[in-house]
């Protein structure tokens, strides 16, 4: 499975920004998807998941802010990110692994050993 994200940028703060992740590959129904971000001298930071059942989980630090979405039939991932803060800027990665719930994928997407795969990432400044 191949990701890759677009749609960052530079935003001045409560603005907003609207990631993509685009999946190929073979992706199968129990598939879960996710988004996290690693900003400068910081460790990475989970931020939304969304599972095969429709089911999403969202970092406190988000929730209310970012949205994760995703059109199956294009295979492509999203996040809204919406009321944007300068503690925002950061590079945002998007992940897929399976079989996890979107509760349990979202403690497990920042291990490389543990979630099957992550794109490159895109940047995003807030200012």
């Amino acid at each position: 499975v191949q990701l890759v994200e677009s749609g960052g940028g530079s935003v001045q703060a409560g603005g907003s920004l609207r990631l993509s992740c685009a999946a190929s590959g073979r992706i199968y129904n129990n598939y879960v998807f996710g988004w996290f971000r690693q900003g400068p001298r910081k460790e990475r930071e989970a931020l939304a998941t969304l599972d095969f059942s429709g089911s999403t989980a969202y970092a406190d630090s988000v929730k209310g802010r970012f949205t994760i979405s995703r059109d199956a039939m294009k295979n492509i991932l999203y996040l809204q990110m919406d009321n944007l803060r300068p503690e925002d800027s950061a590079t945002y990665r998007c992940a897929a692994s399976w079989g996890l719930t979107a509760k349990t994928a979202l403690g497990s997407i920042v291990y490389p050993d543990q979630f099957g795969y992550w794109g490159q990432g895109t940047q995003v400044t807030v200012s």
